[in-house]
């Protein structure tokens, strides 16, 4: 697989990682994120696959798409996965509710759509 399509991939999988999440925080408030540990441990999995994917781009496509945060994208990971006793619902809200439809809408654009059949 060429770094091309390799970045397509992983784009592919920040795009689905993110669509989850609008789909299973939608009609949640944050109370409700806080009081469902399932639906929590849900939305932190897929962050970490969005800053897990994010980390694997190439330099060069993130040096030529800045309008994506990915030194924010890799860090929320990071927090994640090795700073689990400092995470706070507010702010995975925050991501979750406000961030999340960013990266949707910053992502369409760099993701051609699935060959036709």
């Amino acid at each position: 697989m060429q770094p091309e399509e390799r970045d397509i991939a992983y784009l592919w999988d920040m795009n689905q990682a993110a669509l989850e999440i609008s789909d299973f925080i939608r009609n949640q408030s944050l109370v409700e994120v806080r009081n469902n540990r399932q639906l929590r441990y849900a939305v932190e999995r897929l962050l970490m696959i969005i800053g897990e994917a994010a980390n694997r781009v190439s330099e060069e496509f993130k040096h030529a798409h800045p309008e994506i945060p990915w030194i924010q994208i890799i860090g929320q990971r990071n927090i994640l996965a090795h700073e689990y006793g400092e995470i706070r619902v507010e702010r995975l809200w925050i991501v979750a509710a406000e961030r999340i439809p960013e990266l949707i809408s910053q992502l369409k654009p760099l993701i051609p759509p699935p060959p036709s059949i």
